[in-house]
């Protein structure tokens, strides 16, 4: 083509680019009128999704306290490490510092990491010592969120563990009390709006989008110096004897309010990863036994109701053994002609199995049933056992013998003490209970006159020719009654295996204290209730007396001793 000659663009071609770029324009205006006008919700959610996030508040459970406001239970805050996963997986060093200082092996760290990179937070530790939440804060990694939370510690520690219980990591309570009141001492998170960088760091508090509610407060009847004193009295017995397990309760006879429970072996809730099983029941509520001989008093409480027995009704128990069909109840040795209060005084069985056969088998079972066995007691204790006592129809005439000295129904600690209560309360029943303020209205249960007659005769089980003499405390009247039952096994019981125990109340003038010892298995040669259980119910309930400010009742021995 020669130089000024014209290049001619066709027309239909210059008009189809025209109307491309036309177009395009009206696709970029439409396009953006969308972004900006029809779909401006769906962009701010993407965007926030990427700045904005509701973050969780926690809030602490309710302290568990004593009668005296001591805690023994409290939430204390911590810090726990989360992370964004997809995030934090673009540190590779990073990931193997945070191993390190958490004391975890960084491989392992990042396969869970990779495994979870489709969720945006999890969990890499909780309940971190501050020291190493400053290490982690230190590291500056992306995707790494420290959140406050907050941990359950148990100030009173093996003591009190089996009753209160523990929390698992997310604060939920799994056993005791921290269980049964799970509902009433949990709060209620709240839920705050907050910006993150890119990082995931927050960098601004937005809003607070619900508030947090705190647990409420927990106050028991427990007295943590009687608990105490309980629970080492009982750990030093149950090691003495070489015993596999022991409880002692502690009732208040006017109120019902259990002042002390204990078990051994134990376990540290502030420990869980040495968590003993053995130790983890509340053996007082839970764990069943044969009462033995402890159960006479009923017996003679339901032939006082029929009006044909007195305290001095006397009992013949030669030759010191009875027949019960293919079975042999024995004494220690022939008491011969005694009364129905010597029959509590030496535990005599042979007398024992002769009252129950004069007796109704239907008001032997509805007085043993008034006293609570064979029912729970009421504490809304987790676990807790009502026993075995089973209708009088299905009973045959062994059953009605064996039943008198203790055999053929098992009972818990905890329903012993509060049989034992009713007599020192004058035949009214308080229902054990373990929350202050709980509504308790007394119940007759025994007469007044047949309780005080057998609260009576039980003072003299702890006298010098008593089985419990080793269960006096200096100083006080004390009433109670020994006893040692074999452990039974499959198809029968167990040679030279036992269960000691003593149960009683004091002072005898104005009964104050109701408790139980109870010693499973011991195995260092003794093995009666009086020589076992008796030793640790008198120290528990020396220094109960002592804590309460109960006054001296045996004004005579005070004297005697002061005497020159």
């Amino acid at each position: 083509m020669s130089e000024g000659q014209k290049f001619n663009v066709p027309v239909g071609r210059l008009y189809a680019a025209l109307l491309f770029l036309f177009l395009c324009s009206v696709a970029l205006v439409a396009r953006a009128v969308n972004l900006q006008v029809i779909d401006s919700g769906y962009l701010q959610d993407q965007g926030n999704d990427r700045f904005l996030r509701d973050v969780e508040i926690a809030t602490p459970r309710g302290t568990v306290f004593d009668r005296n406001g001591e805690p023994l239970a409290v939430s204390t805050p911590v810090d726990s490490i989360g992370a964004d996963p997809s995030r934090l997986l673009q540190e590779p060093d990073g990931i193997r510092e945070l191993a390190r200082i958490l004391g975890t092996e960084a491989d392992a760290m990042e396969r869970r990491l990779t495994q979870k990179s489709k969720k945006r937070f999890i969990w890499i530790r909780r309940r971190l010592h501050p020291s190493v939440a400053e290490q982690v804060n230190a590291l500056d990694l992306q995707g790494i969120e420290i959140r406050k939370e907050y941990r359950r510690f148990y100030p009173a520690g093996e003591v009190a563990s089996q009753l209160v219980g523990f929390t698992n990591i997310d604060d939920i309570g799994q056993e005791g009390l921290e269980l049964a009141y799970n509902d009433w001492l949990q709060g209620s998170p709240g839920v705050k709006r907050v910006i993150k960088d890119g990082a995931g760091r927050i960098i601004e508090h937005v809003e607070v989008v619900r508030e947090a509610e705190n647990g409420r407060d927990l106050h028991l009847t427990i007295d943590r110096r009687l608990q105490y004193l309980a629970y080492r009295e009982l750990k030093s017995a149950v090691r003495k004897h070489g015993a596999l397990s022991g409880s002692v309760v502690l009732l208040d006879v006017q109120t019902g309010e259990v002042l002390a429970m204990v078990n051994y072996p134990s376990y540290n809730p502030n420990n869980l990863e040495r968590l003993n099983h053995e130790g983890l029941r509340n053996r007082a509520v839970t764990d069943v036994f044969e009462p033995g001989s402890v159960i006479k008093p009923v017996m003679v409480a339901s032939a006082l109701e029929t009006g044909r027995w007195k305290p001095t009704t006397p009992i013949d128990a030669s030759p010191g053994w009875i027949s019960l069909g293919r079975f042999t109840a024995k004494d220690h040795r022939n008491y011969g002609p005694i009364d129905l209060t010597r029959l509590l005084t030496k535990s005599s069985n042979v007398a024992a199995v002769k009252v129950a056969r004069d007796l109704e088998p239907e008001h032997i079972w509805e007085t043993y049933h008034r006293l609570g066995f064979g029912d729970v007691t009421g504490t809304a204790f987790p676990g807790e056992s009502a026993g075995v006592l089973r209708s009088w129809r299905r009973w045959k005439r062994v059953e009605q013998d064996t039943i008198a000295y203790g055999y053929g129904l098992s009972v818990t600690a905890l329903q012993l003490a509060s049989a034992y209560a009713v007599i020192a309360n004058d035949g009214l029943l308080r229902r054990p209970t373990l929350v202050m303020g709980a509504d308790n209205p007394p119940e007759s249960i025994l007469d007044p006159v047949v309780a005080q007659q057998v609260a009576a005769m039980l003072e003299t089980v702890t006298g010098p020719e008593g089985t419990g003499s080793r269960a006096r405390v200096k100083n006080y009247r004390v009433a109670g009654k020994t006893g040692t039952s074999r452990k039974a096994a499959s198809g029968g019981y167990r040679e030279g295996r036992y269960v000691a125990s003593f149960a009683g109340f004091a002072p005898s003038s104005k009964p104050r204290i109701a408790g139980v010892a109870v010693i499973n298995d011991p195995n260092n040669g003794e093995f009666y209730g009086g020589a076992v259980a008796a030793p640790v119910f008198a120290s528990v309930m020396t220094g109960a007396l002592r804590l309460m400010n109960v006054p001296p009742d045996d004004y005579e021995k005070m004297i005697a001793g002061s005497a020159p």
